[in-house]
């Protein structure tokens, strides 16, 4: 039951029957260009849902009955939720505890744990250039350069000044330098780190030509998209249009015309083959029209980038490019090494990046002495032994198929993940999660919710949103100073509600006190 503050202040607020508009989370529905964006307007449009204030509960039982209740003006779906205070050490609320759930991105907490785990937060990654034959004089390479991946999930401009195309020109600034002028074989990639497998179990087909559920692999680069990148000249003359970043592996087409005047009518295909072709026309005075599209093959893709580096550098290569193993005789001759894991952690947390989690997941598989294939399998075996033996969950009830939480098939329990929080908040790297978290009304995927209330600049946790699962889990401070650890997770359409609620019920235990 409410308490009687609690009434009336829901009743006040039903009279104004406002509702603010709900942002979906930013990389799960993320589109590919801002044209797909304006042909769909209305989709993700949210219903009117009454504006419901926030509770002061000042016992467990009254901060109780408040969640209950909110909890039951979410209609239909499966609603699952826990709360613990990590001070006291008792269960505030629980309700389906045990239920097996989709997480959506709040999967990312899980792996977002056995990365930092397995790693620390300072832990780097490693994109090494190596050369299996001497150098010799005259910087004459008499054999292949490999690059071999090591699952970095940030090889990107993302961390790194120059664009899409800066993580490649920095290593072949470093082979250049280190002398080789002339490689007579072929430039190689090495993806072997991990396995096969480019799209996880579960991921819908719809899914796939977006920039959210790009290909998986152990050499990734430009977070395996690639930009096709549309410039005006003088009208009358040709277009500039190139590739972002630049790679031999993707033929490209370019049959776009600059005419005078502002606007662009510009068409893309990409054939069977792989080619993308671009053609139209662009007005002299418009600005660079960018178009993203998803890499099938992310090993050739940074290959290709890697070697059109190493020839704008002057570096001669006779044999191309293609995919191996690095010998284990290989020299190493350059390598270029990630940010900090808990860096990578904070931005794939905030702003909810699928990329990231994947690699991180077959990361944690092969530990920090790369002793084990990158795999779903394997990563899911090490984070069964990890809730198992560190965090004593049983892990019968949950089943993980991919690192982002995208996967039809991954099963979480609102339980675990309070578990699993209460067991980072005692860990040496807990902080370092605390602060990859979005924070409410200030940053990121929670900068618009719970403005001007006791959990703006409060409550960190991590969101999940797909059409079917609005969720949130993460830590939030009592008005006493109780640190709580919290989960709430709905499976269902009704959704705009559950969201609206799953607010307010993080308000008030931003106002719990006792």
């Amino acid at each position: 039951m409410f308490s009687r503050k609690i009434r009336i202040a829901i009743l006040v607020a039903l009279t104004a029957c406002a509702a603010a508009p709900a942002i979906l989370e930013a990389q799960t529905k993320r589109a590919t260009s801002t044209r797909r964006r304006a042909r769909r307007p209305s989709r993700n449009r949210p219903p009117a849902v009454p504006v419901v204030r926030y509770g002061t509960p000042r016992t467990s039982a009254d901060l109780a009955a408040t969640l209950g209740g909110l909890a039951g003006r979410i209609r239909g779906g499966v609603w699952g939720a826990m709360v613990v205070s990590l001070t006291r050490g008792d269960t505030l609320y629980a309700n389906n505890a045990g239920e097996q759930m989709l997480p959506a991105s709040t999967m990312k907490l899980l792996t977002s744990a056995i990365a930092f785990e397995r790693f620390g937060p300072t832990y780097q990654f490693s994109t090494d250039a190596l050369r299996d034959a001497p150098v010799g004089p005259d910087g004459t390479l008499t054999g292949n350069l490999y690059i071999r991946g090591d699952g970095d999930p940030a090889l990107s401009g993302k961390f790194l000044p120059g664009g899409p195309s800066a993580p490649m020109n920095r290593l072949a600034d470093l082979v250049a330098s280190n002398g080789i002028k002339h490689v007579t074989g072929s430039v190689i990639g090495d993806a072997s780190a991990f396995d096969d497998q480019k799209v996880p179990e579960g991921w819908l087909a719809r899914y796939l030509q977006a920039s959210y559920a790009a290909r998986v692999s152990a050499l990734s680069l430009n977070e395996n998209v690639v930009v096709v990148a549309v410039t005006p000249s003088a009208p009358g003359s040709p277009a500039t249009v190139v590739l972002e970043p630049s790679t031999s592996a993707i033929p490209l087409v370019a049959n776009v015309r600059t005419v005078a005047g502002g606007g662009a009518r510009l068409s893309f295909r990409k054939q069977g083959n792989g080619t993308i072709v671009a053609n139209g026309s662009i007005g002299s005075r418009t600005s660079t029209r960018r178009y993203v599209y998803i890499v099938e093959d992310p090993a050739s893709f940074a290959t290709g980038a890697f070697l059109n580096a190493l020839i704008a550098r002057g570096v001669k290569v006779d044999g191309g490019i293609r995919l191996g193993k690095t010998p284990p005789t290989g020299v190493k001759v350059a390598s270029l090494r990630s940010p900090p894991l808990a860096s990578m952690i904070a931005a794939m947390n905030r702003e909810s990046i699928n990329h990231y989690a994947e690699l991180l997941f077959r990361d944690a598989a092969r530990g920090p002495q790369r002793d084990a294939v990158g795999s779903v399998a394997n990563a899911s075996a090490v984070l069964d032994s990890f809730f198992a033996s560190k965090v004593g969950v049983d892990t019968g009830s949950l089943v993980f198929k991919d690192g982002s939480g995208l996967s039809t098939i991954d099963r979480v329990t609102p339980r675990a993940q309070v578990q699993l929080l209460g067991y980072a908040h005692r860990a040496p790297w807990g902080p370092w999660l605390h602060s990859s978290l979005p924070v409410a009304g200030d940053s990121e995927l929670l900068k618009r919710r719970m403005r001007n209330t006791p959990a703006e600049g409060n409550l960190h946790a991590k969101t999940g949103t797909t059409n079917d699962v609005i969720a949130l889990a993460g830590y939030v401070t009592a008005v006493n100073g109780e640190v709580l650890a919290f989960s709430f997770l709905y499976n269902g359409r009704d959704r705009w509600t559950a969201k609206a609620m799953i607010d307010v019920m993080s308000e008030t235990l931003a106002d719990f006190g006792r």
